[in-house]
């Protein structure tokens, strides 16, 4: 397993399980299991250096939970910052039957911007 953050041209931050897919030796396209997309907001409180992360199903109206993704549509793939992706194992993969079972991946957390 290999859960990355993928930043798509769209804007997009898709958390998710991502493989690689070959033809011949050259990736041609990436593999998202169980994709998240990663929505950032405000804290309520105003905290300074805290923003909000909300975890939403990915694309938001499909019932897939394998989706292949062209590389071209991909702006970088890169390591998930460790509060994020104990969040998406936590709520997503651990709890996996929970989530294919409902339509509602929300959940806050507050992350610190700095040290």
């Amino acid at each position: 397993m290999s859960v990355k953050l993928a930043i798509l041209k769209s804007g997009e931050h898709v958390i998710s399980d991502i493989k690689e897919g070959y033809v011949e030796d050259r990736v041609v396209t990436y593999i998202l299991e169980d994709p998240c997309e990663v929505l950032i907001s405000a804290p309520t409180d105003n905290s300074p250096n805290k923003i909000n992360l909300t975890l939403c199903r990915w694309p938001s109206l499909s019932a897939d939970t394998v989706v292949p993704i062209i590389t071209d549509w991909v702006v970088a793939v890169v390591e998930p910052v460790e509060n994020l992706k104990n969040m998406y194992l936590d709520e997503v993969l651990n709890g996996r039957r929970e989530v294919a079972e409902s339509s509602d991946l929300d959940r806050e957390l507050s992350v610190g911007l700095s040290d």
